[in-house]
């Protein structure tokens, strides 16, 4: 997986390289898709949520840095597999699913795999973990069509911000960079996912 779908994809900085090498992708997917585990597309967990292919997940791990000292908020971990390699990088990560079986399964996971710097949160996923923060780096794990300002609040200043964002069939990943209390957004590179429960824009109407 990171020789054919990683390096290739210009991601080759040594703590994500490192990290998800080490990290056994299969640990964390259905049992009934562990074959599948490292194939190069999102990968179906039900509900309309996917854990994120490799290539993407690498490219946004490299482009919001994230380093030793920092905290990180992963929202929407799945089965765990995003927490864990973020648990490899960075001091200590909070954990957020809004499926309580998803949420419990992932802390089991990551318990028996040893990763004791990250913790499971049960609970909506646009309201992130206001008291666990403020994060250095918040990383979505599924598309979004807009980011609740609350989220935003819970970025440090000088903090980060990855997410997929949906434009009709396409898709676009952007970093925000946080200073003197503004985010500024910027492209990365383009990727597709299905949108996050609480992300949606709200509907407009015109007369």
């Amino acid at each position: 997986m990171v020789d054919t779908q990683v390096r290739p994809s210009d991601v080759t900085k040594f703590p994500i390289i490192d990290a998800m090498l080490s990290v056994p992708r299969e640990a964390y997917v259905p049992h009934d898709l562990r074959e599948a585990a490292y194939i190069g597309e999102n990968l179906a967990l039900g509900d309309g949520r996917v854990m994120l292919e490799p290539r993407s997940f690498a490219k946004l791990l490299d482009a919001v840095a994230v380093q030793p000292t920092d905290v990180v908020l992963d929202l929407g971990c799945g089965l765990g597999y995003s927490t864990a390699v973020l648990a490899h990088m960075a001091e200590f990560v909070v954990a957020i699913e809004d499926d309580e079986a998803r949420a419990a399964e992932a802390q089991s996971t990551l318990s028996e795999q040893g990763v004791d710097n990250a913790a499971v949160v049960h609970g909506p996923l646009a309201e992130g973990a206001a008291d666990s923060g403020p994060y250095d780096v918040i990383l979505l794990e599924g598309a979004v069509e807009t980011v609740p300002d609350s989220l935003i609040d819970q970025i440090k200043d000088g903090g980060r911000i990855g997410a997929i964002f949906s434009e009709g069939t396409l898709g676009v990943a952007r970093i925000g960079h946080k200073s003197g209390g503004r985010l500024t957004w910027r492209y990365e590179f383009n990727a597709s996912a299905p949108v996050l429960a609480g992300f949606r824009r709200a509907p407009s109407f015109a007369l």
